[in-house]
């Protein structure tokens, strides 16, 4: 049970106290009226003792009696109510207590912890221990006991009567025909012979003080010193004024009552009774029930201003005005105090202590025994019935009816008598003695009474000289509930044990003895026991958490039916705490539904609608029927409250807002295509953010701003950003452009399974023409240079339209189906520059038609009302401390600043392709538009392939005439990209739009490609916060097979002084292979090659070496061809002063066409292409040289003999195929043109114009052993291409053998240094092949002269050694045996490398 201000014993001992009657003259009672008070609401507060009494027992011993209190009340005769039951007025009047009684507003609840629960309640409970309080007064008296029975009265008359002595009389004989007539049940006499006390009531205002004394006097005599008293009072007059302020003691025991004075009641057997029957009544009171009037919360608050009133009235207003009391002073608190306590100690306990005498001698003389109750065996108190019972009296439906003069009910008079006077000791002497001959009579109401009562004798005893007998009680409330069916008696024996085992911390044993006590018969008694229970449980040594939440859960139930809604508000509420986020979410939902509707009824809107957003949740476990009943409420609650006026728009729960998944696009949407136009795909909120892909476009924008910028990247360059979403960085404040729109894409979830129906949706936004790094999302934080401006009801602006500065698209309907999660794009169209915060989204919310049932059709219930759009940063995980703690950045992706005007570009392509073949080479259109209000410049544009397309002339593809002029000749040009997009003037005006022919080119290998552009351009205004603008595109290219190239190239054997047109240098054999590899089975037919170019800084294609004399080439499919060339090189360009490489030009035409392949497109696609493949060479290059560790320098390189021997081998010539491919389609016969590269580095390696595809590298496996040392190393295939070697001599020579027979032939060895470095070359004539190809042929000569010799070749130097052969007879010989040994110079600690021989020299020697 909860704590309470009274102590266990004190609450037992005020429960039982003497009962005082009083009856009053009419002057008397006029008297005391003038207090506003009757004479037994005048003594109320003085009625408790503060010095200590003492009487004497039947063995004479002394015992001491302590605060000691006595309830006066008037007397009544009016019947009152069975004792069984309350009456209705009764019931009605205890729910005005426990109503009037409510914990004070912002009082500071107890905080208790216990496990993981933080639990902050109220630990004492003021409106249960007044309901217990009034309850206890209000119960009437009855015949099975005595302890609420009158045991004195007090008779009270003005000394302003004429005769006070008379009045005496009549007032005695009234008390004495009340009590002994038989016409009156009720007031009940505790013994025939009743205390009177005779009490003179002198107003020392008005009466004469020297007649009281005088009347007093004689009362002495006649009544003796100890029957009589004169109280003296109202000293002060009612207009005197008084500075001095005096308290009120009443308004402790009076403000529960309504203090309105009422006439006698009708049906009084005497007028002296006056109309203070009816004012009285607390304190104990149980005859005159304090509750039969009905309280009036509204006068007695103004009766507690008046006594507040009167405490502060230092003016001297007339007491007349002020509240009760106002004729007393402090000097009469004191008198009357006196009075009391003189009637209590010379008066009633002597009386009682002279009927505890009489009684115990009484029972004794009736036993027959000469000694004392109190030293009396058992046998004494086990006797036989009265003698006077017999079977034919009377008896309830709970048993025997004693009659008064029973000897057991003079053993409970007596026992009732000593607990009056706390000697608990006899007390339970007696009951114990009576409870057995109740219970061997089978008188159960006597019984039930004398356990209850012994047991609590039993308690006060203390000290240890019994224990609590709770079984006692537990009988009692059985025999009081089930047999007698008395709720009244059961429910006071309850209180009083649930009291008794708190106190002896038996918490489990009281909680269910309170819950016992439930039932349907009264909600307020039920409610009040839960709440009890509850809070034992949540006392107990091992709080019962759980328990004490399910109890105040059926307590605020109770109270609830009970027409208690604070009370029961306050249950739920505490009870709230224990399963709030623990996963009981039903209980939730009841909980807060309850509480919602609670403090709607009780004119708390504002807690209400919290509850009912509560219940609106997202995990919400409830059915459909169910959340459509509680989504109603809400409305329901929402549109009551608030009604027409609305200060500022409410937070609504519903729809759920992912706040993290808004995205923001700044710009207009995308357009679709127009006819054969195809519009720039750029961004759009349909697409997914691809961090990749950004990055990727990132990239790109770099490059750009790099080239606009003489290729520096500005300092604080940051990609251009038209997207916003949750993966983007958010850090600063993007930037919009004016009179350009602004879409956020907000993300709304309907939690629940029934239809939601938003309405006139749209954004809010605040603000400002002064733009500043605070935000003005908060209207604390609006800035003082400017005044921030929103669309909000409370933030309107006069004399300002708000559409001058932004129009709001407003989205009139949108619908949630159940549990569906969609998408609302809202639009903001700037008109002005600063700064533009979007705060959240306002709606009108209500249930979709399809939820309303019939019954709320009628009502529309819709609610205006708002969402905050409140971002998070990424969370912070940088350094330690935010590391240990959970703390987010900052996302400014809602916070835009608009800037001035900016061109707008829009991107259309005409006649793009969507399929093309390897090499392909087709004219597109593409269309520039600028729909912005500024003038654009600087237009460029990247692209991931950027080998794809070039822009050129509107001229077709050029075409040379047919003669040699353009047929031998070749051209040089700069490698150069053209920087920017050729526009005319460079700049496009607002409005303008130019068309320019798009050269495309498909991809090398075949797939789907996906290919980017980057277009880039610039304002013509400078200096404004955007420097740029972009537009992306992307398409997607689906290239098939077309031709496969392969080229190698060789040294051409010819000696350099018969290679004509060689320009006396040396030449290469180029070999083309060309297959058809395409293998549609549509309607291509076959490929032509059409011409062969080539295009190198060094060499060119010279001639084409057919043999069959036919320059149509033609391959059907799974065709190959091979062609030969011959390359020379070229002679070496003047040096310039630009750094720019330059290229040389060649076509060999084999058809009757010639293509220019300088010019555009074809160079272009050169370009573009090689320099494609020169960044991939590059980039494998730099990553080898990476793991490698090396770095080469100039002089390396020239003693480097693996650099020379490669610098020997270079080729660096890309040979440039173009053909033309013949297809029908739809019946219709098309021609496709298209080039083919191959990029040939190095002699004797192959190349191709297919793509190789990258090879996953092989696992390699472990090894546990150690490898084995590496061979010696061989010298590498390029140190044996160092010397170009060549014989010269007669392919026939006749000599007669018979004349001469040696015959001798010069030959002429020609020696071609392929190097730009110096070699050493030994020659050696002495060798002899003895391969099998040598020996074919006949070896029957030798060389005549030096046969070895050692020369130093400078760089490129040709030598030529004059040999001669000698011959012994005619025949074929083979001159090409000399070998020859060459290393680079200054490499001494290098061996010479033999030199690749050439191919057989056959000689053929005739003898004549």
């Amino acid at each position: 049970m909860a704590q309470c201000v009274q102590s266990v014993q004190e609450f037992l001992q005020d429960s039982f106290v003497p009962m005082v009657a009083v009856l009053c003259s009419k002057e008397a009672d006029r008297v005391s009226r003038k207090n506003k008070l009757s004479f037994p609401e005048l003594l109320r507060p003085f009625c408790r003792l503060l010095s200590e009494g003492h009487i004497r027992d039947p063995n004479n011993q002394l015992q001491t009696v302590k605060n000691l209190r006595i309830c006066v009340n008037a007397v009544t005769t009016n019947p009152v109510s069975s004792p069984a039951v309350l009456s209705p007025a009764q019931y009605r009047q205890l729910g005005e207590v426990v109503s009037s009684c409510q914990p004070l507003e912002g009082a500071a609840a107890t905080s208790f912890k216990t496990g993981d629960y933080n639990l902050n309640l109220s630990v004492t409970t003021p409106w249960f221990e007044a309901y217990r309080e009034n309850f206890l007064q209000s119960m009437p008296a009855s015949e099975h006991e005595f302890l609420n029975h009158y045991l004195a009265c007090l008779l009270v008359v003005s000394s302003t009567e004429a005769v006070p002595v008379e009045q005496f009389l009549k007032l005695s004989q009234e008390q004495h025909r009340i009590q002994h007539s038989g016409e009156y049940t009720h007031p009940r006499w505790f013994i025939p012979n009743t205390l009177k006390y005779y009490v003179l009531l002198h107003d020392l205002s008005e009466g004469d003080e020297q007649r009281a004394e005088t009347v007093y006097e004689d009362m002495k005599q006649r009544y003796g010193s100890q029957g009589c008293y004169l109280l003296k009072i109202n000293s002060r007059a009612v207009s005197a004024e008084e500075d001095e302020q005096i308290p009120d003691p009443w308004s402790q025991y009076l403000h529960k009552n309504n203090l309105r004075y009422q006439d006698p009641a009708d049906g009084a057997p005497a007028a002296e009774k006056g109309g203070d029957e009816e004012g009285g009544g607390e304190s104990g009171c149980l005859n005159n029930d304090p509750l039969q009037l009905e309280a009036d919360s509204s006068s007695t608050s103004l009766t507690d201003a008046d006594v507040m009133k009167a405490r502060t009235d230092t003016e001297g207003v007339a007491p007349v005005a002020v509240g009760r009391g106002s004729c007393l002073t402090l000097n009469d608190h004191d008198r009357i105090r006196q009075f009391v306590q003189e009637f209590t100690f010379r008066g009633l306990l002597p009386h009682i202590e002279k009927n505890i005498r009489q009684l115990n001698d009484q029972l004794v003389s009736r036993k027959g025994l000469s000694r004392s109750l109190f030293t009396a065996t058992k046998k004494w108190f086990g006797g036989g019935k009265a003698p006077e019972k017999g079977m034919s009296e009377p008896k309830s439906a709970c048993g025997l009816l004693y009659p008064p003069e029973a000897p057991e009910l003079q053993i409970r008079k007596m026992a009732d008598l000593c607990f009056l006077v706390q000697h608990y000791e006899l007390a339970y002497s007696c009951y114990h003695t009576a409870k057995k001959d109740f219970l061997s009579d089978q008188a159960l109401l006597y019984a039930a009474g004398a356990l209850e009562m012994a047991a609590v004798s039993a308690f006060l005893q203390g000290g240890g000289a019994r224990p609590y007998p709770a079984h006692y009680m537990d009988t009692a409330i059985q025999k009081y509930r089930d047999d007698c069916r008395n709720m009244v008696l059961a429910e006071r024996c309850a209180l009083l044990s649930a009291e008794i085992l708190k106190n002896q911390a038996k918490y489990s044993e009281a909680a269910t003895l309170l819950i016992k006590m439930t039932s349907e018969d009264s909600d307020l008694r039920s409610a009040l026991l839960l709440e009890q229970a509850a809070h034992c449980f949540i006392n107990m040594r091992s709080p019962m958490v759980r328990k004490f939440a399910f109890h105040m859960i059926l307590a605020g139930h109770r109270f609830s039916k009970a027409g208690q809604r604070k009370h029961a508000l306050r249950c739920y509420t505490q009870a709230m705490q224990v399963y709030k986020d623990r996963g009981w979410s039903l209980a939730e939902d009841h909980i807060n539904f309850t509480i919602g509707r609670q403090s709607f009824t009780l004119g708390q809107p504002e807690s209400a609608v919290s509850a009912f957003r509560q219940i609106l949740n997202d995990d919400s476990k409830q059915t459909a029927t169910q959340q459509a009943a509680f989504l109603r409420e809400y409305l329901y609650v929402h549109k009551s409250v608030m009604g027409e006026q609305v200060k500022s728009l409410p937070q609504l729960p519903l729809p759920c807002i992912l706040s993290a998944a808004t995205r923001v696009y700044f710009g207009h949407e995308p357009r679709l295509a127009q006819g054969e136009k195809q519009a720039a795909t750029h961004v759009s909120l349909d697409q997914e953010y691809d961090p990749e892909l950004s990055a990727m476009w990132s990239r790109l924008e770099e490059q750009l701003v790099a080239a606009a910028n003489r290729g520096i990247v500005p300092v604080g360059f940051q990609p251009t950003q038209c997207c916003l979403n949750s993966q983007t960085e958010n850090l600063r404040q993007p930037l919009a452009v004016l009179k350009e729109p602004i879409i956020v894409e907000v993300t709304f979830r309907n939690p629940l399974k029934v239809s939601l129906a938003l309405s006139e949706l749209s954004l809010l936004w605040r603000f400002s023409p002064h733009v500043s790094s605070l935000s003005i999302r908060e209207p604390v934080s609006e800035q003082l240079t400017g005044e921030v401006i929103g669309n909000e009801e409370t933030l309107t602006t006069p004399n300002l339209s708000k559409d001058d500065i932004v129009t709001t698209e407003i989205i009139q309907e949108f619908h949630l189906n159940p549990e569906e999660t969609r998408m609302a794009r809202l639009k903001l169209l700037p008109h002005r520059t600063g700064q533009l915060s979007i705060v959240g989204v306002t709606y009108n919310l209500s249930l979709s038609s399809s939820e309303t049932t019939e019954e709320h059709h009628s009502m529309e219930l819709v609610v205006r009302g708002r969402q905050d759009l409140n971002i998070q940063g990424p969370r912070l995980n940088q350094t330690k401390e935010e590391k240990m703690s959970v703390r987010h950045g900052t996302d400014r992706r809602l916070d835009a600043i608009i800037t001035p005007p900016m061109p707008l570009m829009e991107v259309f392509f005409l006649h793009f392709p969507s399929a093309l073949l390897c090499g392909e080479i087709r004219k597109a259109y593409v269309e520039f538009c600028n729909v912005g209000a500024v003038a654009l410049c600087g237009l460029r544009v990247a692209s991931t392939h950027p080998e794809f397309f070039t822009f050129g002339c509107n001229n077709p593809t050029p075409s040379s005439p047919a003669s040699a002029e353009h047929g031998s000749a070749y051209k040089t040009f700069a490698a150069t990209v053209q920087p920017e997009i050729p526009i005319d003037g460079g700049t496009l005006h607002p409005g303008q739009s130019i068309q320019l022919p798009l050269w495309l080119r498909g991809p090398d290998h075949e797939g789907v490609h996906e290919i980017n552009f980057l277009f880039y351009y610039e304002s013509t205004e400078k200096g404004l916060k955007v420097s740029h603008r972009v537009l992306r595109h992307t398409v997607f290219i689906c290239a098939s097979r077309s031709l496969s190239v392969q080229a190698s190239a060789c040294r051409s054997t010819a000696p350099p002084q018969r290679s004509a047109d060689s320009m006396g240098c040396d030449g290469t054999l180029v070999f083309v292979d060309v297959e058809n590899v395409n293998t549609s089975e549509g309607g291509m037919r076959e490929f032509h090659i059409v011409q062969v170019s080539s295009s190198s800084q060094r060499w060119r294609l010279h001639k084409y070496i057919n043999p069959d004399k036919d320059n149509d080439c033609k391959l059907s499919s799974r065709e190959k061809a091979k062609l030969c060339f011959r390359a020379t090189p070229c002679a070496p360009l003047p040096a310039s002063m630009d750094s720019v490489e330059k290229y040389i030009f060649a076509d060999l035409n084999l058809g009757n066409e010639q293509i220019i392949s300088s010019s555009t497109p074809c160079r272009d696609f050169f370009f573009r292409c090689c320099r494609g493949l020169e960044l991939q060479q590059g980039e494998k290059t730099s990553r080898m040289g990476s793991k490698n560790k090396t770095v080469s320098t100039p002089d390396n390189c020239t003693s480097d003999p693996a650099a020379i021997a490669k610098k020997c081998n270079e080729l660096d010539l890309t040979i440039i195929v173009i053909w033309k491919a013949f297809v029908v389609e739809d019946s219709k016969q098309l021609i496709l043109e298209g080039q083919l590269h191959v990029a040939l580095q190095t002699i004797g390696k192959e190349a191709t114009s297919l793509m190789p595809k990258e090879e996953a590298q092989e696992m390699v496996l472990l090894k546990f052993k150690s490898d084995l040392p590496p061979p010696v190393a061989l010298p590498s295939p390029e140190m044996s291409q160092l010397i170009k070697t060549n014989l010269h001599y007669p392919e026939t020579f006749s000599h007669g053998f018979l004349q001469d027979s040696l015959c001798m032939v010069p030959v002429t060895l020609t020696l071609s240094n392929c190097c730009s470095a110096p070699i050493e070359v030994l020659i050696d004539l002495r060798h002899r092949s003895t391969s099998a190809e040598s020996q074919e042929f006949h070896s029957l000569f030798s060389w005549v002269g030096q046969s070895q010799y050692k020369l130093l070749l400078r760089p490129h130097e040709v030598l030529s050694l004059a040999l001669r052969a000698c011959f012994f007879r005619a025949g074929v010989y083979n001159l090409n045996t000399a070998r020859v040994f060459a290393k680079p110079a200054q490499q001494s600690s290098m061996s010479e490398s033999n030199q690749q021989a050439a191919s057989p020299a056959l000689i053929i020697i005739n003898g004549t």
